[in-house]
């Protein structure tokens, strides 16, 4: 007969049994992230309260991980209660795998595939996946404290791209901006374990440091997909129905004398969240000059998209080739592209 383990070792050992049993099985949460953002993005359009409420449940996780330490001491202070430390590893791969595997469903659906966005995508795939293979998470990332570093603050980044938008209403360009001053804000105390230096050298060293990330965040962003923003109707017209806001027959090409005696319209709808207002710009490229960059503003909300064009009448005197109308936001990240093609 088992003699029962005393209360703390009894606690204990749940808790690890708990979590090795789950480790067995790491594909259940990376599923769990993913199957809760394609509900979150499902719902987004209408901003249903359920769509925030799973976005506060990721930033939730995110805030027991930041507040790691303290937790645990103030756990430590309950008589028989500690945490043990594979338990809390386990916790950090967990809010890893959901966080990669929550955000993936809205930066697939928003990257222009043709751009480096898709490099981004790409790897936030590679980062989920890395996330629930234990010999490539424990025994590989965590032993490198630079490389696991870097990984924490790219978890931390997507969900924050993603969750603020819905949750705040803020545009993409301002949960841009708060994602990168958090991201970096927060990684300061990793980062000083990280630099090796000592004294004064360690301060110059994380200010270069800093220097390097903030620079890579800003030339960066045009890699990045506008997380909650995504066409979902886009044409080249001459001519739209102001009063029906539909655009005529959609053209893949027209000649240079009826663009330059009619112009060209071009039509987007861009779903969006409700309740988040956001300035959007048709930039008219020809050759890989901008000739115009006309801004529009956009209000979420309407599940087929909210509905906006820009009629183009002033074409260079010899319009001939391939054009492009890039949607894009006001820190210029691509929602979408249209192609269209002038003849002689």
């Amino acid at each position: 007969m088992s003699t029962p383990l005393p209360g703390p070792v009894n606690w204990k050992w749940k808790a690890l049994r708990a979590a090795v049993h789950a480790r067995r099985h790491p594909w259940l949460f990376a599923a769990l992230g993913f199957f809760s953002g394609i509900a979150s993005f499902l719902l987004v359009e209408r901003q249903q309260d359920t769509a925030g409420l799973i976005a506060v449940l990721m930033l939730a996780g995110w805030l027991w991980l930041l507040l790691e330490d303290p937790i645990r001491r103030l756990i430590s202070l309950i008589p028989g209660v500690d945490l043990p430390p594979p338990l809390v590893r386990f916790t950090t791969q967990l809010i890893h795998q959901e966080s990669f595997f929550f955000a993936l469903p809205f930066f697939a659906i928003t990257t222009t595939w043709t751009s480096t966005q898709s490099l981004f995508t790409v790897m936030i795939g590679a980062a989920g996946l890395i996330s629930i293979i234990d010999p490539l998470y424990h025994g590989c990332l965590t032993r490198h404290r630079w490389l696991y570093l870097a990984y924490h603050c790219l978890a931390l980044s997507t969900i924050l791209l993603t969750a603020l938008p819905i949750i705040l209403h803020l545009s993409t360009w301002e949960s841009y901006i708060i994602t990168t001053g958090l991201t970096l804000t927060l990684a300061l105390p990793s980062l000083a374990q990280a630099v090796p230096l000592g004294g004064a050298l360690r301060l110059v060293g994380m200010a270069g440091v800093l220097t390097v990330l903030t620079a890579t965040a800003w030339f960066g962003r045009l890699a990045v997909p506008p997380a909650t923003l995504w066409l979902t109707e886009s044409s080249i017209s001459h001519l739209v129905d102001q009063d029906e806001m539909e655009p005529g027959r959609s053209l893949e090409g027209a000649t240079a004398s009826e663009v330059l005696e009619r112009g060209l319209y071009a039509y987007t709808a861009i779903r969006a969240p409700r309740g988040l207002h956001e300035t959007v710009y048709h930039e008219w490229v020809h050759n890989g000059r901008v000739y115009d960059r006309i801004p529009l503003e956009v209000t979420g909300g309407r599940e087929a998209g909210y509905r906006a064009w820009t009629h183009k009448l002033r074409f260079p005197p010899k319009p001939e080739g391939v054009w492009h109308v890039r949607v894009k936001t006001g820190s210029d990240q691509m929602i979408g592209q249209i192609s269209f093609r002038v003849r002689e």
